[in-house]
């Protein structure tokens, strides 16, 4: 009896893309490290080497008339200003309280009184002085300088404040990234986010608020800020990963550390860095995190609402990409083909 003849056996699987020639990984480094150092030096030098008052909201309170010159005298300087007109002192300061204003200045009988929040940006309110200063001592008045949020004792320029938002940053890229590359998916990725910012966010409360002293307010809303701020970065940072592999999760820590790091006016104001980056540096989680810290800290929450809903856009679209992706790739995997098997030859 003639043996069954076995089926051809299918072709050999095509070999792995062959590893790059140390030529091509050469030419990689000379072409994309230039690149990366320009990016770097163009998104953190440009915005500093370009700051200036750009519609900057201050208020002019006092007389008509006299209220009247000098929002004319703050008119000569081109777009530097966004001048709001006020009754009165009383009326100048809660605007500067809720912050729709960084100052004012109020005319009164005694001369000009300049009145600024520190709290709201120490570089602002130097900025306002130097201006006001020069207008009142061409007149031959005296300046009367009063801060009506003041900065904290224990960080008066408002430095340490800044630098907390990098490490920030950094924590949510490096929290994203440790759910992306290894592949963890659906809830359980979510959950793990969501457990390292609120971890992330206690540590960052307990050095800056309890130990610093550079942010005051609730304990809680600011160690509720912080994981917030880490959570919407990580999220995105995740969300990208899980839709478009390794590729995204570097696309967004990019976009978190050399746009929204430097663009996020933490330093100056969104109003003193050149257009769009203050815009752009407001939408992304950064600058966000910046402002909505500052409303709770040092301003019982005033004009917390636009920065704390960008910051859970982003947490929750972020969050929605990790579930979408662990789906798809679960889809996928139950999807796969079966490998067949040839018939073995029988006698």
């Amino acid at each position: 009896m003639s043996a069954l003849s076995a089926p051809s056996a299918p072709p050999p699987a095509a070999p792995a893309a062959a590893s790059v020639s140390p030529r091509h990984g050469v030419l990689a480094l000379v072409v994309l490290v230039p690149a990366l150092v320009a990016l770097a030096l163009w998104a953190f030098a440009w915005p500093a080497a370009r700051t200036a008052p750009r519609d900057l909201p201050v208020g002019v309170a006092g007389p008509a008339a006299a209220a009247a010159r000098v929002e004319q005298q703050l008119a000569q300087r081109d777009g530097a200003f966004e001048v709001h007109r006020y009754a009165d002192e009383a009326a100048a300061r809660a605007a500067i309280e809720d912050r729709t204003v960084y100052g004012a200045i109020v005319v009164t009988d005694r001369g000009p009184a300049l009145l600024t929040a520190s709290a709201a940006g120490p570089v602002v309110a130097q900025s306002l002085h130097q201006a006001v200063a020069q207008q009142a001592s061409a007149a031959g008045t005296p300046l009367r300088t009063v801060d009506v949020v003041a900065a904290p004792e224990r960080d008066p320029r408002g430095a340490a404040l800044g630098a907390t938002v990098l490490p920030l940053a950094l924590a949510g890229v490096a929290t994203g990234t440790a759910v992306a590359l290894p592949g963890l998916r659906g809830v359980r990725a979510v959950a793990a986010l969501v457990t390292v910012s609120a971890l992330v966010g206690l540590v960052a409360a307990a050095l800056a608020h309890s130990w610093l002293g550079i942010v005051t307010g609730s304990w809680w809303a600011v160690a509720g800020v912080f994981a917030l701020s880490v959570l919407a970065v990580s999220a995105a940072v995740a969300g990208l990963g899980a839709l478009l592999g390794r590729p995204g999760t570097a696309l967004g820590a990019l976009v978190v550390v050399l746009l929204g790091n430097p663009f996020s006016g933490v330093a100056s104001a969104p109003e003193l860095l050149p257009e769009p980056a203050g815009a752009i540096g407001q939408w992304l989680p950064p600058g966000a995190g910046a402002s909505l810290l500052r409303s709770v800290s040092f301003f019982d929450g005033a004009a917390s609402t636009g920065p704390a809903l960008t910051l859970t856009w982003w947490a929750v679209l972020g969050a929605g990409a990790v579930l979408v992706g662990g789906a798809l790739r679960a889809r996928a995997d139950r999807g796969a083909p079966a490998t067949r098997r040839g018939l073995a030859p029988t006698g």
